[in-house]
């Protein structure tokens, strides 16, 4: 195996790691809805997963380790790609918020500061900041 097709390989892994852990979360009460189905399948198609894949996933998503992020900044990394999908879509409306609290959640933040958390990262995609601003918007809102 060459060093790329490793590479990929791992990319494809955490990539499924990923995704695995956003269907838990949409599973958390015990059905997905049609605006989280509609966010799955875009989810997919942007991390690459294949419809067989896809299907394996939402059919058992314990199958696949979930890669969460240790650092700070990757929390805010994933925060910004998920919040930019979640905003895409505008047929969320109101529940574009509520559905982003649980992925913040899901992402290691805590209970007592994903509202605030959430609400600002909007702010700053309904601004359309780049992920660098986004990230040092971020690491310094409550300075």
């Amino acid at each position: 195996m060459s060093f790329s097709e490793l590479f990929d390989s791992e990319f494809k892994q955490r990539n499924k790691g990923h995704f695995s852990a956003i269907v838990r979360v949409a599973l958390a009460d015990g059905t997905i809805n049609p605006e989280e189905k509609a966010f799955l399948d875009r989810l997919a198609r942007n991390l690459e997963i294949s419809n067989d894949e896809y299907k394996e996933i939402l059919k058992n998503p314990l199958k696949y380790a979930i890669n969460p992020p240790y650092l700070h900044v990757e929390r805010l990394e994933r925060l910004y790609d998920l919040g930019r999908m979640v905003h895409r879509d505008h047929q969320l409306g109101d529940n574009q918020e509520k559905l982003l609290e649980k992925f913040g959640l899901a992402l290691g933040f805590t209970p007592g500061n994903v509202n605030y958390i959430v609400h600002k990262a909007l702010k700053l995609i309904d601004k359309n900041v780049d992920p660098d601003t986004f990230i040092y918007e971020m690491k310094n809102m409550n300075k």
